[in-house]
């Protein structure tokens, strides 16, 4: 699962402000978080009330067919589903497990839709979190896997080789969204906005005073909301931001802390020092599922990663007491951070 948050302090960066020229602002409740969004309407005829319908079409369409909270949902239906055989499915379907197939290839396995089971297995579905027996875990690891997983663009379908197997799209639906929200405002005309879920979001252009977007990035520390870093978005044809961190779904036992973030390879959680990374990418839906990807791999081989694939992306880690940074090139060199 993707790990959502929004700090404080982010909401005030992004959302408040002294201007003469003002944002007209849009918020709510929807997939069991927040959303707002701030964008610049001036000489455009449609209404904010039109807008805030389109957004949450949206999200109502997302929700019937990506969410694995609804047990009526269509990838619930998928999932409930114990056949080898072939099954038709939406056009949102074939594309985010397109995209992660090959983003599972890219980063070394790390990154898997089918951990599902055990997600549930370490109770972070439900919130009841338990440390389980090995055999458990090996049980559920034999029906584990993105190779058993087949797609059929062309068809508009997918095929579970295992009849077990079972898909979370959580690392990927949220930022499908904000890309989804993002196109219903450029197709009212609005070209200057800042669009939020649960901490996520895609911010395009200028604010209405002319001056850049700014957000923050949270510290990755469990018991205090802080910012890390500001960053001023300069990149006007578009950027998302999207974070993932260890920090914050977590449970402690024997006095160790599990993380949510589990290595598909060994049905744990994972061991490394990396807390948050936050890539920025002109494609939400990729900027959410490199940003699971690279937390799954660490610091040190996400690094590696995120230079191959020509990242933009920030790494928050745990060195001993202390908290670092390691930035990619990408990050480093680019005009929007």
């Amino acid at each position: 699962m993707k790990l959502r948050y929004i700090s404080c302090l982010l909401a005030v960066l992004a959302f408040t402000g002294c201007e003469r020229a003002a944002e007209t602002q849009l918020s709510g409740s929807i997939q069991g978080t927040t959303y707002h969004i701030k964008m610049v309407m001036d000489k455009l005829e449609v209404t904010p009330e039109q807008v805030k319908a389109d957004v949450e079409a949206v999200f109502k369409l997302v929700d019937e067919k990506l969410s694995n909270w609804r047990e009526d949902s269509e990838i619930s239906r998928i999932n409930q589903q114990k056949t080898s055989d072939w099954i038709s499915v939406s056009p949102e379907i074939v594309q985010l497990v397109t995209i992660a197939k090959d983003i599972h290839q890219r980063s070394q396995g790390c990154y898997d839709l089918t951990v599902k089971p055990l997600f549930d297995l370490w109770g972070f579905s439900k919130h009841e979190s338990r440390v389980p027996e090995q055999g458990e875990i090996d049980r559920i690891l034999a029906h584990v896997g993105m190779e058993k997983l087949e797609v059929d663009a062309e068809n508009g379908r997918i095929r579970k080789q295992d009849p077990e197997l079972a898909i979370d799209l959580s690392s990927i639906a949220q930022g499908y969204t904000v890309g989804a929200v993002a196109d219903r405002l450029e197709s009212r005309g609005i070209r200057n906005y800042l669009a939020e879920i649960g901490g996520e979001m895609k911010v395009k252009g200028r604010k209405a005073n002319g001056a850049q977007w700014r957000v923050a990035i949270e510290k990755p520390t469990p018991l205090v909301r802080e910012v890390q870093r500001i960053l001023d978005i300069h990149q006007e044809s578009g950027t998302a931001v999207m974070t993932s961190g260890t920090y914050r779904n977590f449970f402690e036992s024997g006095g160790q802390s599990y993380s949510h973030i589990l290595n598909p390879k060994t049905g744990r959680p994972v061991t490394h020092n990396l807390l948050s990374v936050t890539v920025l990418h002109n494609d939400p839906t990729l900027a959410d599922a490199w940003s699971t990807a690279l937390l799954c791999v660490g610091e040190i081989e996400g690094a590696k990663i995120a230079e191959a694939e020509g990242l933009k992306a920030l790494f928050i880690y745990r060195d001993g007491q202390e908290l670092k940074e390691r930035m990619s090139s990408q990050f480093l060199s680019a005009p929007a951070p």
